[in-house]
């Protein structure tokens, strides 16, 4: 009897634990997914184009990068109980305070329009026009925030994250075409990538995409805001690591299918095909799968495209909400309603409408605007890496979670990473010759 109430105790303990975190799950997760946004899909879908499978090594980097740097804003927001850009104005002052909320809206405003690039290009894969695409999509994103709780908020975002994992079939037809080099190749694009030309400037600007792509100064803000909304404590933490951790795989996971996808369809079986954004690759891949597997694949990738695109303009749009509430002092909980928060919603809303204005401008360069957008992410990321750090490592703030040894080793190794690929690309830019042509 003594082995069964045992048993019976150790059930109980581990349900207990499954449903905390089952409530904790969600910051992470959303933050995460939504990473894998409109730019994030074209860039992916450019990079498989290009290069095959050779960078799919990258992830082995990326994955982990991603994990480090937003465990941290789970500690961070847990125990201050602020955003970042209140920890940041709290701690550094008002002139570095005003410098990193300046550059989180400027980055912001330029990533918001490449979401809905991503949209009006999906949609328009339907026959849906982009005027009626930005309308609607405003309309519905200003109505989720609205509903005045942050616990309806993350349910329905959580249920749009799901749509994510739609380029999985897509990559799995690609890989059973004739051309298709099969997945030792794959395997070899892990640990043996093949680059005939070396270092290139073209490809240290996809790596430069890549890691734009899969760390932004928004997700930092935006998830240690969406921490302190939902209320999680210094008790939660253990579980907030494992919510951010499983977002961090799902997103690598997404994107390696996105990258098979693109290089078993172009780069191995098409190769003089030139992909610049996903909607051409959703279209382009059609004629090439059999019938009813190239329309479903096409249709795949355009409700993945919106589907990013839409959950990447929801959070970016309230990162910047939240972090201007917290330097201006107003009320900015998705707990509050609209008429307690009335700021609050006004920049969210405002923030929408002039970003997804732009891609209602006659021909603008919108492809450039994706990939460049990404890459001048992660030139500006050093800055906001470095405040969190700086926060995470002052112990009369942190108490007990402030950074050990081998976090600190790990985030700034992070840090000098993207300095270095920063300054590589800058270089590259300015000589053009410097890495080849």
């Amino acid at each position: 009897m003594y082995w069964i109430s045992k048993l019976f105790h150790k059930l109980s303990r581990f349900r207990r634990r499954l449903l905390i975190l089952l409530a904790v799950v969600g910051p992470g997760i959303i933050t995460m997914v939504a990473d894998n946004d409109a730019g994030g899909i074209s860039t992916y879908a450019v990079t498989g184009s290009k290069y095959g499978f050779n960078l799919l090594w990258v992830f082995f980097i990326l994955v982990p990068m991603a994990y480090f740097v937003q465990e941290m804003t789970v500690r961070l927001g847990a125990v201050t109980k602020r955003g970042h850009a209140e920890a940041i104005f709290d701690g550094f002052g008002p002139f570095w305070g005003w410098f990193s909320i300046v550059d989180l809206a400027i980055v912001n405003w330029l990533t918001l329009v490449t979401e809905y690039i991503g949209m009006t290009e999906a949609m328009s894969l339907f026959g849906i026009p982009p005027a009626v695409t930005y309308v609607a999509v405003s309309l519905i994103l200003m109505v989720i925030v609205m509903t005045g709780r942050y616990w309806t908020f993350e349910k329905m975002t959580l249920f749009f994250c799901v749509f994510n994992f739609v380029y999985i079939p897509a990559a799995l037809w690609a890989m059973k075409m004739p051309s298709s080099p099969g997945w030792r190749s794959v395997g070899r694009g892990f640990y043996s990538p093949s680059f005939p030309s070396g270092l290139t400037a073209d490809l240290l600007f996809v790596i430069m995409a890549n890691i734009g792509t899969t760390i932004t100064p928004w997700q930092i803000f935006f998830q240690q805001s969406a921490v302190v909304d939902k209320g999680m404590d210094v008790h939660d933490i253990k579980f907030g690591k494992i919510d951010t951790f499983a977002g961090s795989l799902f997103t690598g996971l997404v994107a390696i299918f996105i990258i098979i996808a693109t290089g078993a369809a172009f780069y191995y079986h098409s190769p003089q095909i030139v992909v610049e954004d996903a909607k051409q690759t959703a279209s382009a891949l059609s004629p090439l799968l059999p019938h009813g597997q190239g329309e479903w694949a096409r249709r795949l990738f355009a409700i993945g495209l919106f589907d990013a695109g839409f959950l990447g303009a929801l959070c970016i749009s309230l990162s910047t909400s939240w972090a201007v509430g917290e330097v201006f002092g107003w009320a900015h909980s998705l707990n509050r309603s609209v008429r307690d928060a009335p700021w609050f919603y006004a920049v969210y809303l405002l923030t929408l409408i002039s970003a997804g204005a732009i891609v209602l401008i006659p021909n603008a360069p919108l492809i450039a605007i994706t990939m460049f957008v990404q890459v001048v992410a992660v030139t500006l990321l050093p800055g906001a890496l470095m405040f969190l750090i700086l926060l995470l490592n002052d112990k009369p703030l942190m108490g007990d979670y402030v950074n050990t040894r081998w976090q600190n080793i790990a985030n700034w190794s992070i840090t000098i990473f993207v300095i270095v690929m920063s300054t590589l690309f800058g270089l590259s830019v300015l000589f053009p010759g410097l890495l080849g042509a």
